[in-house]
């Protein structure tokens, strides 16, 4: 399919290239000996033409996927922000909201949590709702479910911080030792972890990335817009512009 699109692309930009050559060649824009050339020869002849052709080719095939990944997220907004069953860290009342698609084996994740965590402390205003992936290693499906799993015991956040603060590696007798440390029923802990309910949120968080094109972790979506970064200061900044624009 995608080799498909790409000669089609490259059918389109051809054709868009001979049709400018065309028109070029009844005006004034190529010297008069070089009108009636033919298309080859008045290429040969002003190469600078393909190039400016692929530039604003390409800005436009830029554009458009940037217009199509904004109508992706702004259909499903209401998944993103507001799904039942994506735990929220911070204030659950808060006036803007920040959705973080993350992985616990994700090493860019453990990287951003801290930043995530301060952004919390400083801004009250703010939601933090969480979707945990499960792709990155093997260890991430058992975590990302025994997270939740520990939500049905009211511990998502605690759970959730103890796993990113986890020192090595993140294996299941790792993350049950976690779990035991917040005091959880520990028989309840594991039906949930096995449940189909839990199987199924995950599924929908995968449903959810497919739709909107979430192809990597983290992946954070703010107020109904893409924020690629781990960056603190780039991520408070974008909400400061929000709350002045509020």
């Amino acid at each position: 399919m995608k080799n498909s699109s790409l000669y089609i692309s490259l059918v389109a930009l051809v054709a868009s290239i001979a049709a400018v050559i065309m028109s070029l060649g009844a005006s004034k824009t190529v010297a008069p000996q070089q009108q009636g050339m033919s298309v080859e020869e008045t290429l040969n002849n002003n190469p600078e033409i393909i190039i400016n052709a692929m530039q604003k080719y390409e800005q436009k095939m830029r554009e458009q996927a940037l217009a199509e990944a904004q109508k992706m997220l702004t259909d499903n907004i209401d998944a993103i922000n507001n799904d039942p069953n994506s735990p929220i860290i911070g204030n659950p009342n808060g006036e803007i909201t920040l959705v973080e698609f993350f992985d616990f084996s994700c090493g860019f994740c453990h990287r951003l949590y801290p930043a995530l965590k301060n952004i919390i402390a400083k801004n009250p205003d703010v939601k933090v709702v969480v979707k945990s992936l499960d792709f990155v290693s093997p260890d991430s499906k058992y975590a990302a479910r025994a997270a939740l799993a520990a939500g049905e015991q009211g511990k998502y956040t605690e759970m959730y911080d103890a796993l990113f603060q986890l020192q090595g590696p993140m294996n299941q007798a790792a993350v049950d030792a976690a779990a035991q440390g917040l005091g959880l029923d520990m028989e309840k802990y594991k039906a949930d972890v096995n449940s189909d309910k839990i199987n199924n949120i995950i599924a929908s968080y995968h449903d959810l990335a497919g739709k909107i094109q979430v192809n990597g972790v983290p992946a954070m979506i703010l107020e109904g817009q893409m924020l690629q970064t781990i960056d603190e200061n780039v991520i408070q900044a974008k909400i400061d512009e929000i709350k002045a624009a509020k």
